[in-house]
C-alpha cells in the first residue's frame, strides 16, 4: 500500500435481469460430507500459511494487476458459495497467478490458491477457469490435505522444514534437492496429489458451488476433458499428476449439474480481454525453466494498463504479543504491537510498522506492507457518506484498492462506527494485499480512520492484532 491509499471498484458485468437457468429436473443434489481429520482447523491454516510463502518465493507469480483482479473476482464469487458446513471461519482464501505455460492448479490447506497462466490460456470460456477453481476450493474447504496426512496417520513435516520443498514437489527435480526427503514427500502427498475419492468428492462439490454463485458447472466437466485430451498425447500434464481421474469424470460432473440450478449469471464478461492481454505478453516460463533456475517474478509486458512493480522485501517478524500505550494525534490513544514503530507522523496521521514492513525513498514514507495508518479527515455527511468518500480519494495513489462486500458496524470507544475489508496490489512488492479499514466520526466534520495492511498470504494471522487496537481507541475531547 502506498503512502497516500486510492480505490477504484471495478463494475462486474452483470445481467439485466437475475435470471435462474434451469440446467436440469433439479432432482436432489449429491451430499458430500467432510473426511475425518485428526488435526485443527488451525493446524490447515498455519501450514498452508507457511507453504504458500515458500511457494510466492519460489514460482514466478505473474503479478499482472489486471489479471489478478479478474481471478480473485471469480475466486470470491465462489467463496460465497461454499456451504455452511464447510465454510471455516480461519480460512483466508487467496488467488495468486504463476507465470508457467503448463496446466495445474493447486491451494493448500487454509485457503491459498495458484492458478498456472497456462490453465487460463488452455479455457475457452470464463466458467472453465471457475471450474478448476471451484474445484480447489473443494479441496480446501473439505480439509482433504491434513485428511490424507491423518488417513495415513503420519505426521506432517515440522513447521519450519518446508524450505524448497514447495516447488519441489510441484515441478518435480531440479528445485530444492537438498531438502529433507520425508519433508518432501510429506508436502507432496498431503498438498499436491490426492485421492480418487477425494477428487470425485471435489468435482461433486465444486459444481454445487459453480451453480450456487452463478456458473454452469457443464464446464467444469468440459475443462476436464480438455485437460484429459492434451495429456493423453505424451507425458501426464502438472494437472492430471496431481489430480487423477476418478472413473467417468466428465459423465459424472455432468450427472450432477443435471439436478443443479444455476443461480443468475456470475460472469464478469472479462475473459476475452483477459486471453488478450495474455496473449500480448512474453510466454510464460516451462516448468524446466523454473526448475533451473531462469524464471523470475514481476509483471510482464502488456501495454500501458500493467502499472504494477514487484520488488524484493525484507523479512518480517510477526506482531509482538505485548503492546504498549501510543497516542498518535492529540486526542487519541491507542494501544500497538510493542515491536512497531511510529515510521511517520504528522499533524493528521501517524503510521506504524515493524522492522521490515515498510519501503522509504531515504527521506520518507513511500509505502507500507505491514502495519497500521492512523489519522483524520475532514469530511462532511453520514458515517457511511464520509467512509465512501474517503475511500474514493485513495483511489488516486492505489488504482487497485477496492472494498469487498458491505460494511459493518464496529463500535469504537463506545461510539458507532463502521468497517470494511479492502484488497490491493501492493506498490512495494506487487502481491495482493489485504486492508482491514475501521471509521468513526469526531464531529460533524471530521472522521477518524485506522487502516491495518498486510499481505494476504498473512491476513490470517493479523485480524486478531487489528482487532485488538481498535478496540483499545479511547478519543478525548469530542
Amino acid at each position: 500500500m502506498t503512502a497516500q491509499p486510492a480505490v477504484r471498484r471495478r463494475l462486474a458485468v452483470t445481467a439485466a435481469l437475475a435470471l435462474v437457468l434451469a440446467i436440469g429436473p433439479g432432482t436432489a443434489q449429491t451430499r458430500i460430507t467432510a473426511p475425518d481429520n485428526r488435526y485443527a482447523v488451525s493446524e490447515d491454516v498455519e501450514l498452508g500459511r507457511q507453504a504458500a510463502g515458500e511457494a510466492a518465493e519460489q514460482l514466478p507469480l505473474l503479478n499482472d494487476s489486471r489479471v489478478d483482479a479478474w481471478v480473485e473476482e471469480i475466486g470470491r464469487s465462489l467463496v460465497a458459495a461454499i456451504p455452511p458446513e464447510f465454510a471455516h471461519a480461519e480460512f483466508a482464501y487467496t488467488f495468486e497467478v504463476i507465470n508457467q505455460a503448463e496446466i495445474n492448479a493447486f491451494a493448500l490447506p487454509g485457503g491459498p490458491m495458484f492458478l498456472n497462466r497456462g490453465m487460463i490460456e488452455a479455457a475457452t470460456v470464463e466458467g472453465q477457469v471457475a471450474g478448476v477453481m471451484a474445484h480447489e476450493i473443494s479441496h480446501v474447504a473439505l480439509r482433504h490435505g491434513t485428511a490424507q496426512a491423518s488417513r495415513a496417520r503420519s505426521p506432517l513435516f515440522q513447521l519450519g522444514a518446508i524450505g524448497g520443498a514447495v516447488a519441489e514437489a510441484i515441478l518435480g527435480g531440479g528445485t530444492g534437492t537438498w531438502i529433507n526427503q520425508g519433508v518432501q514427500l510429506s508436502l507432496g502427498a498431503a498438498f499436491f496429489r490426492f485421492s480418487r475419492e477425494y477428487e470425485s468428492d471435489a468435482d461433486i462439490l465444486g459444481a454445487q458451488m459453480m451453480a450456487r454463485a452463478g456458473y454452469d458447472p457443464r464446464e467444469m466437466a468440459n475443462m476436464f476433458k480438455t485437460i484429459e485430451e492434451q495429456g493423453s498425447g505424451g507425458s501426464l500434464l502438472p494437472f492430471l499428476n496431481s489430480h487423477p481421474n476418478p472413473g467417468d469424470r466428465y459423465e459424472a460432473i455432468n450427472q450432477e449439474a443435471r439436478s443443479l440450478r444455476v443461480q443468475g449469471n456470475a460472469s464478469t464478461g472479462d475473459f476475452p480481454d483477459i486471453r488478450a492481454r495474455l496473449a500480448g505478453m512474453a510466454p510464460a516460463y516451462t516448468a524446466e525453466q523454473i526448475a533451473n533456475g531462469e524464471a523470475k517474478s514481476g509483471p510482464v509486458s502488456a501495454g500501458p494498463s500493467s502499472t504494477t512493480t514487484a520488488r524484493t522485501t525484507t523479512s518480517v517478524d510477526p506482531p509482538s504479543s505485548l503492546y504498549r500505550r501510543s497516542s498518535p494525534l492529540a486526542f487519541l490513544r491507542l494501544d500497538v504491537p510493542e515491536n512497531w514503530a511510529e515510521v511517520s507522523g504528522g499533524a493528521t496521521g501517524v503510521t506504524y510498522a515493524p522492522e521490515g514492513g515498510y519501503a522509504t525513498n531515504g527521506r520518507e514514507l513511500t509505502g507500507l506492507t505491514h502495519g497500521l495508518q492512523v489519522g483524520s479527515a475532514e469530511l462532511d455527511g453520514e458515517l457511511e457518506r464520509a467512509t465512501e468518500q474517503l475511500v474514493a480519494s485513495f483511489a488516486r495513489s492505489n488504482p487497485e484498492l477496492r472494498r469487498e462486500g458491505r460494511y459493518t458496524r464496529e463500535t469504537i470507544d463506545g461510539h458507532r462506527g463502521l468497517r470494511a475489508t479492502l484488497s490491493n496490489v501492493s506498490e512495494v512488492t506487487g502481491r495482493r494485499e489485504r486492508l482491514s479499514l475501521a471509521t468513526v466520526r469526531l464531529d460533524d466534520r471530521r472522521l477518524l480512520y485506522l487502516i491495518g495492511v498486510v499481505p494476504d498470504s498473512d491476513a490470517s494471522g493479523y485480524e486478531a492484532v487489528f482487532r485488538r487496537i481498535r478496540e483499545s481507541v479511547q478519543i478525548s475531547g469530542r
